[in-house]
C-alpha cells in the first residue's frame, strides 16, 4: 500500500496577483478589518463570523492563537495598489500527516465581492497549498444557509461531500447544518486552467 507524503510545513507567507496580496495577519490588521467588515455591516449576516468591531481584536488573536497551535495560517487580503484591507480568509484545519487542508473564514468588503479579488485569492491559496505544500486534498465547510458561499465553492470547481447535520454553534445561538467541498491533488490541474480562464474573463 503506498504511503501518503506528510504535509510539508505551513509557514507564514505572503502570496501575490493581480489585483491583491495575501499577508500574514497581525493585530495591526485590525483598524483595516474592522473598516472593511462595516462595509456593508458584514457581521449581521447570522451565517458568518465576521466580527463586529469590539470584537475585531479578539478574532485576530484567536486566529493567532491557532497558528500558534499549528492547525491555521490567517492571512489579511490587500489591495495589491493601496495596500487597504479588503478582507481576511485562512487555512485551517491542517492536517499535515494526510496531506489535507482547508480553506475557510473567507470575507471580503461588500463592494469587491463578485469580482476577481475571490477567484485570485483561491487561485494563490490552490496554488501554494497543492504546488508548494504538497496537499493531496483541499476541503471547504459553509453553512447550510450560506447560499452564496456555496455557489462560489462550487464556482472554483470543488465537489459537495456531503452535510454534517447539527454540527456547530452560529453567533445567533442556533445550530447550523455544514455543507462540505473538497478538491484532490488530481482534480486540481482542470481547476486551475478553470480558475485562469474565469481571471481572463473577469478583467475584459
Amino acid at each position: 500500500m503506498p504511503v501518503v507524503q506528510a504535509l510539508r510545513p505551513v509557514g507564514s507567507v505572503t502570496l501575490a496577483a493581480g489585483p491583491i496580496r495575501l499577508v500574514p495577519l497581525t493585530l495591526a490588521h485590525g483598524p483595516g478589518l474592522q473598516a472593511a467588515a462595516a462595509d456593508g455591516e458584514l457581521w449581521n449576516l447570522r451565517f458568518t463570523s465576521v466580527p463586529t468591531p469590539d470584537e475585531t481584536q479578539a478574532y485576530i488573536e484567536t486566529a493567532l492563537v491557532a497558528q500558534a497551535a499549528g492547525h491555521r495560517l490567517p492571512f489579511a487580503v490587500l489591495d495589491a495598489a493601496t495596500g487597504e484591507v479588503l478582507g481576511s480568509t485562512s487555512y485551517h484545519d491542517i492536517v499535515p500527516a494526510v496531506a489535507r487542508v482547508e480553506i475557510g473564514y473567507t470575507w471580503y468588503a461588500q463592494r469587491v465581492q463578485r469580482s476577481a479579488v475571490n477567484t485570485t485569492a483561491k487561485l494563490l491559496m490552490l496554488t501554494h497549498a497543492f504546488e508548494t505544500l504538497g496537499a493531496q486534498l483541499v476541503g471547504w465547510r459553509t453553512d447550510n444557509f450560506n447560499h452564496a458561499s456555496q455557489r462560489a465553492i462550487e464556482r472554483l470547481g470543488a465537489k459537495r461531500d456531503g452535510v454534517l447535520r447539527h454540527h456547530a454553534l452560529r453567533r445567533d445561538g442556533t445550530v447550523r447544518d455544514t455543507v462540505m467541498y473538497s478538491l484532490t491533488v488530481g482534480e486540481w490541474p482542470e481547476v486551475k486552467a478553470h480558475l485562469n480562464w474565469l481571471l481572463t474573463r473577469q478583467r475584459t
